[in-house]
């Protein structure tokens, strides 16, 4: 398991999708508590029109146009859902499943009716996404981390993802006391001063950003998975928004490791010739983590009540 194929095969895999599992962990514990845990959903899905209407525009599949058009495409969704919401006096939730379904069969349209034979761009890579495929050729070996030549050729979604997450991080740490507040006691907050409502549009655009940053890596079923599985069952293990945190930063990098490395080895030691899909065995370790969780974490029984400040 830790050969020497193991810093160029399965080390970049491992450290890009525990940054995707954490920057997208953050966000989603204010979401889940919020009871906007969909909004995660919404914008795995919304953002593969955009990459798609990104690559027939300029014929590249680099890191800045398909971020620029996956953004592009999450607000445009954030916008709609809030107009449905408001001028049709529709539930969150409804308002939430209408335009993530629509704006993904439509770019599920575009993938058909496009010339993209050529490049990796297709639904199983948007579902999926291309995490075993994230190889490191220069890393020959450990020493190789310290190589400033070999480390110029690591995959261009490590550094994103890194820098995602520090920025997600930051966020978190100096938006901490508003998102608070605003979470438990959105009444209170109003009162304080405090903008509620554009604390909640800044969440989003942060959850928009953790997805659309890690959509290309890992594709959509990991981005939805941790947003929601780490916080929840974080959310089971105490009634302190803090430790909840470190909890879901836990589940989230313990998903990921454990997910990929029984996706990659488990059916051989079991006898099989072939592995499974990362991404699928990750988000099948989240959604387990999240069920044990229920049955035996402590808080298990306030399931549904509001944290303690």
């Amino acid at each position: 398991m830790f050969g020497a194929e193991f810093v160029p095969l399965s080390l970049p895999p491992l450290v890009i999708g525990s940054l995707a599992a954490v920057a997208c962990a953050l966000p989603g514990n204010f979401l889940v508590l919020r009871r906007q845990a969909l909004i995660g959903d919404a914008i795995s899905h919304v953002v593969l029109p955009g990459i798609v209407l990104a690559f027939l525009v300029t014929g590249s599949l680099g890191t800045w146009p398909m971020m620029i058009g996956a953004a592009a495409a999450a607000l445009v969704a954030v916008a709609l859902i809030e107009a449905i919401r408001r001028i049709g006096g529709i539930e969150p939730g409804a308002a939430m499943g209408v335009v993530f379904t629509t704006l993904f069969a439509a770019g599920v349209l575009l993938l058909e009716r496009s010339d993209t034979s050529s490049v990796h761009l297709d639904v199983e890579h948007a579902l999926m996404g291309s995490l075993e495929s994230l190889i490191w050729l220069d890393g020959t070996g450990w020493g190789s981390l310290f190589d400033p030549e070999a480390l110029a050729y690591l995959p261009p979604e490590l550094p994103r993802l890194a820098i995602t997450l520090t920025i997600v991080a930051l966020l978190t740490v100096i938006f901490w006391r508003p998102l608070k507040i605003s979470t438990f006691d959105p009444g209170f907050a109003q009162v304080i001063g405090l903008p509620t409502t554009l604390i909640g549009l800044g969440l989003v655009s942060t959850a928009a950003l953790a997805a659309v940053a890690a959509f290309d890596a890992v594709g959509s079923i990991i981005v939805i998975a941790m947003f929601i599985c780490p916080p929840a069952a974080a959310r089971l293990m105490t009634n302190r928004l803090e430790i909840q945190i470190l909890w879901s930063v836990l589940f989230a990098v313990l998903s990921a490791t454990t997910g990929y490395i029984l996706a990659g080895y488990g059916p051989l030691w079991l006898g099989a010739d072939n592995t499974v899909s990362a991404a699928g065995m990750i988000a099948t370790v989240a959604g387990l983590t999240l069920g044990l969780a229920a049955l035996f974490g402590p808080c298990r029984n306030r399931a549904g009540a509001p944290l303690g400040a």
